[in-house]
């Protein structure tokens, strides 16, 4: 087992800031940077409705777990950031049409605004690379 910090940037998902990478990979583990309802541009995807960004995060995310080998049940500890609590209710179904049964460690925290206008929901998680 290689014991060497992997930066990884998944295709498909943007050019990130030259300060960050979509993944970093070490040991057994994936450290999965925030992902927005965003496209390739930084241009909101999914307007003002909660649970079409959710979808697009979720889908992203699952992008970039497929890229390493991994899916939604070999998340560890997943982050979730709401500009509105109230949007929990939109985004709990979606969440669950990605994870099903896999329960990992979970937080949720309201936060004042993301990176990119009008965007409501962040999602980072950590992850293992199965083997």
């Amino acid at each position: 087992m290689s014991t060497a910090k992997r930066e990884i940037d998944v295709p498909g998902m943007g050019a990130p800031a030259p300060y960050y990478c979509d993944v970093v990979a070490m040991n057994d583990l994936l450290f999965v940077s925030g992902i927005l309802a965003a496209d390739e541009d930084q241009q909101l995807v999914g307007g003002d409705d909660p649970a079409a960004q959710a979808e697009h995060v979720f889908a992203r995310l699952q992008q970039v777990l497929a890229a390493e080998g991994a899916s939604y049940a070999d998340i560890l500890k997943v982050t979730l950031y709401l500009t509105h609590m109230e949007d929990r209710a939109a985004i709990n179904p979606v969440r669950k049409a990605y994870f099903g049964s896999s329960r990992p460690a979970s937080t949720l925290v309201e936060v004042s605004r993301l990176v990119v206008p009008g965007t409501r929901l962040e999602v980072e998680a950590i992850a293992r690379i199965p083997r």
